[in-house]
């Protein structure tokens, strides 16, 4: 895990599940980690967010155990896991279990669901975006606690990524549990929100300087212009999202190129 009080600038990359064979993203995931990325995520949907409805897709944890043993220095996670799709007991066994395959490479991104099409699918109630969020505050100690039991225990503390912009809910959960914080926000809001994260930490006497601020890259732009603002504004984890067909690793290339250039 960074070092949250004195972080560096690190780039990752989103290898999003969808419209590939596996083969692709196998090789993707070796091609990012000898480019130098830091973190590979992938994403905890059942069909793909954009193109073809119906195109190819993959199940997340499944895949993370693949890249374990796969990889050998870079974090791997999920931006995010569901936490609906999963009893929360099983969900930190399995994110122990996958630490372990990786010798301590995995970061637990978890947030409160979105995507209606996989609850229906797949027989979840999806409920309203209230409830959804008091079930993760209800799932994350819960969480923490099957952690502090399992044998053998996860090879590190594990850090919590946890993603969403809500500011009554979600960034009090963020306050209380998280050790990294995504968004897609721009450097404006972002400023905002840091400020409501600050107040949630300060209720519960939380350092904020504790949690790395990460934010999504969006789809196009040089990385020194949109880096810019949203490094000054507090973020310093850039993730670079990749799911089209063929997977191309240009543009995680150019914000590996800045990153080395600060």
């Amino acid at each position: 895990m960074p070092d949250v009080t004195n972080p560096a600038i690190q780039i990752a990359l989103q290898l999003q599940p969808q419209h590939a064979d596996y083969a692709t993203l196998r090789d993707r995931v070796r091609e990012a980690e000898d480019l130098g990325t830091d973190i590979v995520f992938n994403w905890d949907h059942f069909y793909p967010l954009y193109g073809d409805p119906d195109g190819k897709h993959y199940e997340c944890w499944t895949m993370l155990g693949a890249w374990a043993e796969q990889t050998s220095r870079i974090e791997i996670g999920a931006l995010v896991s569901c936490n609906s799709y999963r009893n929360p007991d099983l969900l930190a066994d399995m994110a122990r279990t996958v630490d372990n395959i990786s010798d301590g490479r995995l970061i637990l991104g978890i947030g409160s669901g979105w995507f209606e099409r996989d609850y229906t699918e797949y027989g979840y109630e999806f409920g309203t975006a209230g409830q959804r969020l008091d079930v993760l505050a209800e799932a994350l100690p819960r969480i923490e606690e099957r952690l502090g039991k399992l044998n053998p225990p996860p090879r590190r503390k594990l850090p919590v990524l946890i993603g969403g912009g809500g500011e009554r809910k979600t960034l009090r959960m963020v306050a209380r549990h998280a050790n990294i914080w995504h968004s897609f926000s721009d450097a404006e809001t972002l400023t905002r929100k840091l400020a409501v994260l600050r107040k949630h930490c300060a209720d519960i006497g939380r350092d904020p300087a504790e949690i790395e601020v990460s934010v999504g890259t969006g789809a196009s732009g040089e990385p020194a212009e949109v880096a810019g603002p949203l490094l000054e504004a507090g973020a310093t984890l850039f993730t670079v999202g990749v799911g089209n067909e063929g997977h191309d690793l240009g543009q995680l290339k150019s914000w590996l190129a800045w990153r080395d250039s600060q």
